[in-house]
This record gives structure tokens, sequence and C-alpha cells, in this order.
């Protein structure tokens, strides 16, 4: 047994569950296999590709390319093509959203922290860092790269959605025939129904106390934006976790939650993310987007 991975026989044998902890989030894998030996291949090829993507791109290590571009010191790196597939990505993501969606605001961190108290940072503190933002100033020619110096990218805003999109695949190349659904924290993908046709049970969670929502998910993903868990609140009002990049604050008029789904975990991800930097009309833009979505106010 891998370190940290844990595998549980569901359902008289007929299923296994897969549980560990990546990207700050709790992970959850479900195969329907009858075969104990196959399912524990499949989960355990999901486990490894989620703690590869999890040391490649996270921010917090100084041994990955995350590290090796935040510390170019304005010297051109030439990036792997597999993050220069996701820097590709990022620049669709910035150009479709008018610059609402933008992996250079990381170093907002500095000055934010949302922990539920009432520390708002001063207007002063946030124009300082607002040149350092803006992923337009990036001289970006695939796979080239040079980063300003002072300036920052953070793939936290598109990097557990990419694991959960990455897993699926690696646990498809083992058994394409397998059900398979992954839950990383409340961003979910699936390969098709269960084993005796029926959609997944996935339950969103609520943010105002009541029961949770149940959602049929039969093929593709789900991916949820939210400021259940990190917000700040001073005078009445909620400060939400998502900044919006141009100004450098919070969205203020923002909804509790979005829940939307589409093909893969990063369109989801996008798509719940830029109904946030919306405000108060994330209902209108995702009805312009013609998905299926949830709104919590």
């Amino acid at each position: 047994m891998r370190q940290g991975l844990t595998i549980t026989k569901q359902q008289n044998g007929q299923a296994f569950s897969g549980h560990f902890s990546a990207m700050a989030s709790d992970c959850e894998v479900l195969v329907e296999c009858s075969k104990t030996l196959l399912a524990k291949q499949v989960i355990e090829a999901v486990f490894i590709e989620a703690k590869r993507i999890e040391c490649k791109f996270s921010r917090y290590l100084n041994n990955n390319v995350v590290y090796q571009i935040n510390n170019s010191s304005g010297a051109q790196i030439t990036l792997d093509k597999e993050t220069a597939h996701l820097v590709d990505f990022a620049s669709l993501c910035y150009q479709i959203s008018d610059g609402l969606f933008d992996i250079s605001s990381g170093v907002l961190r500095k000055i934010w922290s949302f922990d539920g108290s009432e520390k708002i940072p001063e207007r002063l503190q946030i124009n300082k860092l607002l040149p350092f933002i803006g992923f337009d100033k990036l001289n970006w020619q695939t796979p080239n790269l040079t980063l300003p110096v002072g300036m920052e990218l953070d793939f936290g805003g598109i990097g557990k959605e990419y694991a959960v999109d990455c897993c699926l695949v690696k646990a498809l190349e083992i058994n394409a025939e397998l059900p398979v659904l992954l839950n990383f924290g409340g961003d979910l993908n699936c390969n098709g129904p269960r084993r005796n046709g029926e959609a997944w049970k996935v339950g969103i969670e609520s943010v105002g106390g009541g029961k949770p929502a149940v959602i049929s998910l039969r093929q593709g993903a789900l991916a949820t934006s939210g400021d259940a868990n990190r917000y700040l609140l001073k005078a009445g009002v909620r400060y939400s976790h998502i900044l919006n990049p141009l100004t450098g604050y919070s969205v203020i008029d923002a909804p509790r939650s979005v829940t939307v789904a589409a093909e893969s975990c990063l369109e989801a991800g996008l798509l719940s993310t830029m109904a946030m930097l919306q405000g108060g009309q994330a209902d209108a833009f995702l009805r312009e987007q013609q998905v299926n979505f949830w709104v919590q106010e």
C-alpha cells in the first residue's frame, strides 16, 4: 500500500474506494469492479498521477517548474510540453475572460488572507501590487516564457481541475470499461454511468446549513467555486476569496457557491470561477454559456 493512500472494499466486493489528500483537498476514487487487484491498480494509478501533478505545479515547493518560473529573474526559460500546455490554456482563459481569469494574480495573496477575520487590505497596498499582475505583460511564445521581474505565476486556479482530468485518463488507460468517479475536493469527473446504468449521485454541500443538493451525473465533470470556507467579514459585508485581478479587490456581491457541469473539469472550473467573478450577474452569465449550473446565494 502506498503511503497516504487507503483502499476500501464496498458493496459486497463489487466496488472499491480510494482516499488520499492532495492539493489541499480530500480526494476520493470510486471504481466499480469485483477484481481486487484491478481496482487497486486503477486507484494507485490515480494516486500517483495526482501526487505527480501536485509536486510539479505546487507554488509551495522550491524544486519544481513553478519555482523555476517564479525565480527566473526576467530571463527567458523554455517550458516542458505539459507546462506549456497549461500556460497556453491560461492564456486562453485570460483572453476569453477579458482579463478576469489571470494566473499572474497570485501575488495578491501577500495582502489578502481569507481566514474569516475582518482584515481588509488598504487600497494603497493593493495598488502597489497591481503593476505585477497581468498575463499580457508576459513574453509568451510557446514554449518560451519571459516573466517580468516581480511577477509570479500560480497554477492553483486550474491545477486541481487539470489533475482530475489527467487522473481519469490514467484510470481509463488501465481499463476503459470500468465505471470510475473521481472527486477531488468537490471537483469531479466520471467516464460514464454506473454498471447498472444508473447515474452517479453527487452531493453539493449546502452553504446555508440546509440539506446538500443531489445531482445525477452520468458523464463528464462538475466543478464548484465558492467562499464557504475562505472569506472575510467586515461590517456585515462578506468578502469572497475570489479576487478581481483588474482591481485587486474581492468580489463582494458574488454568490456563495457556483457549480457547473461540463465535458472536462478544466472547463467546468473555468466557468464556475468566471461566474463568481461576475458577482451579481453570475446567473445571467451562466445562462449565456448554455451549461447546466447550480447557484447558491
